[in-house]
């Protein structure tokens, strides 16, 4: 961690949401002008799209039917963490750009699916944001989570997630739900062993519950909508955290334990607003009390 050069990461897995998160720190950076590089995780698999394939069907025709995005082997892990080590030490560090379509590889140059090069973080940043599938992701060999100064779990319950995966992969990447059910599987150990263990070192973790019946997500037609839902918002240390005010603020929201807080799903960004702000105000204000120590 770092008072000059704070890090914040967003994780979560495929399908989970994270994306809706981001877009909420979005909002907040620009209205409090603060100046952050944006790094994904994906730019940080081993293999890109086509590379990825080739890997895929060796590791498949040698047995290996778990061979997925979610595990260290498709993974820089090594470099992720040395980012998050070197910008935390000076503002510095080596990051690069997945291109996941056409419009995103048009400004590139590039074809959709592969990595632009390496470049280093410019300089004049006020902290360094990540949003992924690892940025709390802790092994025997590295830990990128003791370097993030706010680390943010998005996991909804796993029905509602493989919904939201089988619905964006069909209608955005035209899967068919059998390749989509095929990718699920495949990840599950992956997922078991690197993914949910993060949630474990996470400050935050926001969990969308839905209210209506997805028993079988497989066949669902619909993906729950917001107001179909409760967010269970639970926090690793309480300790400042003004719940007799959030709850004045969200409207018929209640607290089921002593360090978690349940909101109507309708009101997940004003909730994410009114919780994650305070949360950056108190990393700036270190920075700049860090910065005019120097």
């Amino acid at each position: 961690m770092s008072a000059k050069h704070p890090i914040i990461a967003v994780t979560g897995s495929s399908g989970a949401g994270t994306t809706s998160v981001k877009r909420t720190f979005d909002w907040i950076f620009r209205r409090e002008h603060i100046n952050a590089v944006v790094v994904e995780g994906d730019s940080f698999h081993r293999y890109d799209r086509h590379e990825m394939k080739i890997k895929m069907a060796e590791a498949a025709a040698a047995g290996n039917q778990h061979f997925s995005h979610f595990g260290p082997e498709n993974n820089l892990f090594d470099d992720l963490e040395g980012l998050f080590r070197s910008y935390g030490r000076d503002g510095r560090g080596r990051f690069r750009r997945y291109l996941h379509n056409d419009k995103e590889a048009e400004r590139f140059g590039r074809p959709a699916g592969t990595f632009t090069d390496w470049e280093e973080i410019p300089d004049g940043t006020d902290l360094l944001f990540y949003e992924g599938l690892h940025g709390a992701v802790v092994t025997p060999e590295i830990n990128v989570a003791r370097h993030v100064d706010l680390a943010i779990g998005v996991v909804p319950i796993i029905n509602l997630e493989w919904i939201q995966k089988l619905h964006r992969d069909r209608e955005t990447r035209g899967y068919s739900t059998e390749a989509v059910v095929d990718t699920i599987l495949r990840r599950m150990p992956d997922y078991v062993n690197y993914i949910c263990p993060q949630f474990s070192h996470t400050h935050i973790n926001f969990q969308r519950v839905p209210t209506v019946d997805t028993s079988n997500p497989f066949t669902a037609r619909y993906i729950p909508a917001a107001d179909e839902s409760f967010v269970v918002i639970r926090f690793a240390n309480p300790k400042g955290i003004d719940f007799p005010y959030l709850l004045s603020m969200i409207h018929d929201s209640w607290m089921s334990r002593a360090n978690t807080i349940v909101v109507p799903g309708g009101k997940m960004e004003l909730a994410m607003q009114m919780i994650l702000t305070p949360f950056i105000w108190r990393l700036m204000e270190r920075r700049k009390r860090a910065s005019e120590g120097c």
